[in-house]
């Protein structure tokens, strides 16, 4: 099997992209890398403390690979600190990087073509899938998950801190792709096939974050779209 790192969100597509790797036995995953905020010590994006970042490799029994990023990392450092990590893992004999993305057409060439400088091969399980059977299929596999960001432009409040479940998919609009792949939401999974047991949290504040004064094309600007929204509801989970 070829030996691969996976690109951890903490949430459904990398999950699900765990999942059918693992039904394919084409890859052996033995890492999973995640980019973490220092400033808030949170995963970039989610917003999912580090805390419960690693009960998921703990109980996914997989080793994690933390890259920390400070939250206003200019594009020319982010591409150095990744580069950095990047070399690492292909030292250690990872030659190939798998990711979630399903129909982001510029975020998946930036990923090869970083990738291709350093010899590593990306690989995209989940590309130009159907996003709602997509959708579904997470949630009939028994996998469980929790919205932990909205983009408050897309959703209203009452969507973040919801499962994501059959009833949250029929209420979204039609205007937002089930599994949030412009940025309309995040996840954290909880649970699933993979995990050895169910990760216990328990819920904490909402809050509204507005980016608009950051220089969010320069931080972490591979995480969303170009057209990116700037403000946020997070949902607060707590580990116990």
């Amino acid at each position: 099997m070829k030996k691969a790192y996976l690109n951890w969100s903490s949430g459904k597509d990398a999950s699900l992209a765990l999942h059918q790797l693992s039904k394919l036995g084409d890859f052996s995953v033995e890492k999973l890398v995640t980019t973490l905020n220092t400033d808030f010590n949170r995963i970039s994006m989610h917003g999912v403390r580090k805390e419960l970042l690693q009960q998921q490799a703990e109980n996914l029994q997989i080793p994690l690979h933390i890259i920390p990023l400070n939250g206003e990392v200019s594009l020319e450092l982010y591409n150095e600190i990744m580069q950095k990590h990047t070399l690492k893992l292909k030292s250690e004999g990872f030659e190939h990087s798998i990711f979630g993305d399903i129909f982001l057409e510029d975020l998946k060439t930036y990923r090869e073509k970083e990738l291709e400088k350093i010899g590593i091969k990306s690989v995209f399980p989940l590309w130009k899938k159907d996003t709602r059977k997509l959708a579904n299929e997470f949630i009939d596999l028994g996998y469980k998950a929790i919205v932990v960001c909205t983009s408050a432009k897309q959703l209203n409040e009452s969507f973040c801190g919801r499962v994501f479940d059959k009833n949250f998919l029929s209420d979204l609009p039609e205007n937002v792709d089930p599994c949030g792949e412009n940025g309309e939401f995040h996840t954290f999974v909880f649970d699933g096939p993979l995990f050895k047991k169910p990760i216990d949290f328990e819920i904490g504040e909402k809050v509204l974050r507005d980016f608009s004064s950051n220089k969010k094309e320069e931080n972490d600007c591979f995480a969303e779209p170009q057209n990116w929204d700037h403000k946020f509801w997070f949902m607060d989970l707590i580990a116990r």
